[in-house]
């Protein structure tokens, strides 16, 4: 199958193209004009320069495609509601035009389970309503979950939405490599009692989840939840990674409506600033990590024959072995550590 992918270049997008290109697809990324794709190019695959918010520039890239993978986002960075709206909002509507035009047969959309509200007190389902924090990525995801569920309705977009838990695995700087830099400095903290729940997914399951999206006929249309429904507990969380790298766990405790005061301050002296003082905490952090947030996979479990192959403890090891030996670390010995995470069923 000829396949694009946006954002093919990141973390995740890397994992995607090397489980696509061991069943024999054709894979093609959309990447930013200034992006090293050295990675890319090595293996073979096509590279296109180009903008997801500059529809002209996802024209050459979708011409011939049978499916596509939207995985490009803002996430991350400190940045106004415009900027994360122009990427996660109208860059995601002008890569499903731009897919309609071209008649593909499916689109899989990254979304987030940061779009639901994680507190409801139980597992959440693709039937919860959307109830997401108010910071922009959160808010921006959201609205392009909802510009795609609109898209799938009025236009007949042949779309599948993928909510997906908290990313981890082997190359993931942005936020496991932050979480054990602070761990390993001493400066983690336990946000409130440390007994919520992580919906982590490792990154060769959610490969997985997004292939079998792809391919499986009664997916078209439909919104799946892809994680590890196996919980583990911040505190388990941060103390296994302690253990792993070699430092003491975190002791300190702070109360979790306090820090999510501290972060609300911290983000409204950035905005009074104009941005030249970084938040030191945000409130997508202070959610991500202290919430207690379930992710029910029962869904795609029944419609798409979904299942976590990496347990969530073998999947924090494993990312604190790579985090110990960065320079080292190749997808080669990944692969020989857990085997059956590269064989996407």
């Amino acid at each position: 199958m000829e396949i694009l992918i946006t954002g093919g270049n990141g973390f995740l997008g890397r994992n995607l193209i090397s489980a696509l290109q061991e069943r024999g697809d054709s894979v093609r990324v959309l990447a930013l004009p200034t992006e090293d794709t050295t990675w890319l190019e090595e293996r073979n695959v096509v590279v296109f320069r180009g903008d997801i918010r500059t529809p002209e520039a996802l024209i050459a890239p979708m011409r011939g495609v049978e499916g596509v993978f939207h995985l490009a986002a803002m996430i991350g960075a400190w940045r106004p509601m415009q900027d994360y709206s122009a990427v996660n909002v109208t860059g995601t509507e002008n890569v499903c035009r731009a897919a309609l035009h071209a008649g593909i047969r499916r689109l899989v959309h990254i979304s987030s389970a940061m779009v639901y509200d994680m507190t409801i007190g139980h597992a959440v389902t693709e039937d919860d309503f959307l109830k997401p924090l108010n910071e922009p990525y959160s808010l921006t995801k959201a609205q392009g979950d909802m510009l795609v569920q609109r898209m799938i309705r009025e236009d007949h977009l042949p779309a599948v939405i993928v909510r997906a838990g908290t990313l981890i695995g082997p190359g993931d700087r942005l936020n496991f490599g932050r979480i054990a830099d602070r761990v390993r400095k001493s400066k983690g903290i336990i946000i409130g009692s440390g007994k919520n729940v992580v919906p982590l997914v490792y990154v060769t399951d959610l490969v997985q989840g997004l292939i079998l999206a792809l391919d499986s006929k009664q997916a078209e249309g439909k919104v799946y939840n892809i994680s590890n429904d196996q919980g583990i507990t911040q505190s388990v969380f941060f103390t296994t990674i302690a253990q792993e790298i070699g430092v003491a766990p975190p002791r300190i405790h702070v109360p979790y409506v306090l820090l999510y005061t501290a972060a609300y301050a911290a983000e409204r002296l950035a905005a009074l600033s104009n941005d030249r003082i970084l938040p030191f905490v945000t409130r997508h952090g202070v959610k991500l990590y202290g919430s207690n947030s379930r992710l029910s996979i029962d869904k795609a479990r029944r419609e798409l024959g979904y299942a976590p192959k990496v347990s969530v403890m073998q999947a924090v090891r494993t990312t604190c072995a790579w985090y110990l030996h960065q320079d080292a670390w190749t997808e080669e010995n990944a692969q020989v550590r857990i085997p059956q995470a590269i064989q996407v069923k």
